[in-house]
Order: C-alpha cells, then sequence, then structure tokens
C-alpha cells in the first residue's frame, strides 16, 4: 500500500467505518465498504488527484458504496424471502451492560433502521462527523437545502419514534425522586 494510501486510511477509516455501520447496520458489511473504498483507491490512485478534502472524497465514496452494498442486500433479502418464506435477520448495535442503555441503543437502532438511507447519512454525517450542510451536500452531491431538509425530516421521524421511550423514562425518573 503506498504511503499515501495508508495515510489516508489511518487518519480516516474509523469515520468511513461509521458511516458504512450507520448506512448498512451489519458490521461485515461496513467492513466489505471500507476495503471496497480502499481497494479501489489503490486500483486507481488517480481518483485522488486535484481532491482539495480527502475526507469528503473518502465519505463520498463510502457512501456510494454502502448504497450499493444495499441495493444488492435488499434484492438478494427479496429474492430470499420469495424462496423460504422468511426474511433474513442481523443485529442492530452491539449489546450494553446496562439494562436501560440497552433498551435506549435498541430503540434508536429502530429508529435509525426505518429511516431512509438517504436521511440516515445525512443524521449520521451531521451527528457523528459534524459535517455542515453545505459539507454534507458536497459529499452526498445534493443541494444544501435537499441536506437540510433531509436532516430536519429525520429529526422529527426520530424524535415522534423515541418520543414514548423518553415520556417513559422521564415518568420513571419523576416517581423515583418523588418516593
Amino acid at each position: 500500500m503506498p504511503a499515501d494510501l495508508a495515510r489516508l486510511y489511518d487518519d480516516h477509516a474509523r469515520a468511513l467505518f461509521a458511516l458504512a455501520l450507520n448506512l448498512t447496520r451489519r458490521d461485515a458489511d461496513a467492513r466489505d465498504v471500507l476495503q471496497e473504498v480502499f481497494r479501489r483507491l489503490a486500483a486507481r490512485p488517480e481518483l485522488l488527484d486535484g481532491v482539495e478534502n480527502p475526507r469528503a472524497f473518502l465519505l463520498r465514496l463510502a457512501h456510494n458504496q454502502s448504497i450499493d452494498l444495499l441495493r444488492r442486500r435488499n434484492t438478494r433479502e427479496k429474492s430470499d424471502t420469495a424462496s423460504t418464506g422468511e426474511p433474513s435477520t442481523g443485529h442492530p448495535f452491539a449489546a450494553s451492560e446496562r439494562a436501560d442503555e440497552e433498551g435506549f441503543r435498541r430503540a434508536l437502532a429502530a429508529a435509525l433502521v426505518e429511516l431512509p438511507p438517504e436521511q440516515r447519512a445525512v443524521v449520521h454525517l451531521k451527528l457523528w462527523e459534524e459535517a455542515t450542510f453545505e459539507e454534507i451536500a458536497g459529499i452526498l452531491d445534493i443541494s444544501p437545502n435537499t441536506a437540510a431538509s433531509r436532516y430536519r425530516y429525520a429529526i422529527d421521524k426520530l424524535r415522534g419514534r423515541l418520543r414514548p421511550l423518553y415520556n417513559e423514562i422521564k415518568d420513571l425518573w419523576t416517581t423515583s425522586n418523588n418516593s
């Protein structure tokens, strides 16, 4: 691996993996996405020629690769479901030792999975990568207004989906503090 590619990997692999995991929801798929991004760069280093923001460029590659993988997976799962009558399964997040944290992780994972991949990508880039809407627009090849709209719609959906859990926790906390 050329030194520049090794440096890019060291500097950006965690962010690319996190985005891919958020989109694909499977550790093995996220690893495949990461491997494919760097395999492509190793095979065609000229892809980096003239790139001003390597992180944004790599995030865009990881996003595109994740979407391609999701499309292939959906096609494969539809085929599997049609042939066996049962959908295949996967796990959303790693288990936690604390029950309340585990419940929240499950609820958040379920809420995130319900988002369309386009909204999930924007949420990930905004919250975990702390990207601006302008940066997100460049990474995903959409307008800043579209990025902002997708984020707003996603947050509204997450808020609605997680509101019952929030109310339950708030009620439990209020009850335990009043006792």
